[in-house]
């Protein structure tokens, strides 16, 4: 897994899983453009664990701290650093990771390209908890599309083999757009979504089964 993205505009993100933070620096964000930190604070509020049953029983706030590249909430041309405080962190509950890695993780990939130097509590660098500082990243890239019109959304289109109704590519508008991806479980057919979060609390209940044998 890289840790840097792009070209124009670079991405990078650091941290692991349970260190004391995890964040990103992007560099490249053109100048003179005010960033919402409300607004970036609900969208990164959607992505925040341990909300609802269907997530993650961890809990973090995940509400970014920004360091640098913001002067008086417009980005000033410099990198911009943010960072976001892990609080719910319990590394003695991956001890054993480090000799028997977890099926469908990156355990012992980690492991053999660290050569068992890396931090496994969690995933360490690998875990799904680094898509939070990205979605930092994503969040600010959203507001500077918006002032340009265009509008950035996204729905779950399966789960479990049941599939949610497709956006058209010719109809869809910007409205329908947002007012999908803004609603708790995005789906556009609530049925759908209704067999998908039972399919979700089904293998929820399984994997805890698994556990205790």
């Amino acid at each position: 897994m890289s840790s840097v993205f792009g070209k124009n505009i670079t991405v990078s993100v650091f941290g692991q899983s349970h260190s004391n933070s995890i964040g990103v620096v992007i560099d490249g964000l053109p100048a003179g453009h005010r960033i919402d930190m409300e607004k970036l604070s609900n969208f990164m509020s959607r992505r925040a664990p341990g909300k609802n049953e269907l997530s993650t029983s961890r809990r973090e706030a995940d509400e970014p701290e920004i360091l640098s590249g913001v002067k008086d909430g417009v980005l000033c041309g410099a990198p911009l650093a943010a960072v976001i405080r892990n609080t719910d962190v319990k590394p003695q509950d991956y001890a054993n990771c480090m000799d028997t890695p977890r099926p469908g993780h990156a355990d012992l990939t980690a492991y053999i390209k660290y050569h068992g130097a890396q931090d496994s509590s969690g995933g360490g660098h690998f875990s799904g908890r680094l898509t939070a500082p990205l979605c930092v990243a994503g969040g600010i890239f959203i507001q500077l599309l918006e002032e340009k019109g265009i509008v950035i959304g996204a729905h779950i289109a399966e789960i479990a083999g049941v599939r949610d109704i497709s956006f058209d590519a010719v109809t869809i508008s910007p409205q329908e757009l947002k007012l999908v991806s803004q609603t708790p479980f995005p789906v556009k057919d609530s049925e759908a979504g209704e067999i998908m979060k039972r399919a979700i609390e089904a293998a929820k209940k399984r994997e805890i089964l698994w556990v205790e044998l």
